[in-house]
């Protein structure tokens, strides 16, 4: 079956409300797309910082590893920036901060709750 459509002019009010409707869809799904990728984020600093908490406490394993999993992650993952030495120490800093990843994630659920911005 065929159908055909007419080849009219939207009216400008109807049409600037289908404009404005799909607008706010858009930038409603930026920012929940923008939260959830800052919420995963947070979440894997968070680990990487606690494996190398847990590897030096537990383990033994000096400052040295730091550097060395920065030159590994980095050739491993080119494209990722993020990986140096200075921003593993931020993630072990953070993991010291917050020990339990229960407070990792109400903080991520408070942040979550809060995002009205707009792209």
């Amino acid at each position: 079956m065929e159908y055909k459509t007419e080849e009219r002019t939207p009216n400008r009010q109807t049409y600037a409300q289908l404009l404005a409707a799909v607008k706010e869809r858009i930038q409603s799904a930026q920012v929940r797309a923008a939260v959830a990728v800052n919420q995963e984020l947070v979440l894997l600093y968070w680990g990487i910082g606690k494996e190398i908490l847990v590897r030096q406490r537990e383990a033994g394993w000096g400052k040295n590893v730091i550097p060395r999993l920065s030159k590994d992650l980095s050739s491993q993952f080119p494209e990722m920036k993020g990986l140096s030495p200075r921003n593993l120490g931020y993630m072990k800093a953070f993991a010291d901060a917050w020990l339990k990843k229960q407070f990792c994630s109400k903080l991520l659920q408070n942040y979550r709750g809060s995002t009205t911005a707009s792209f």
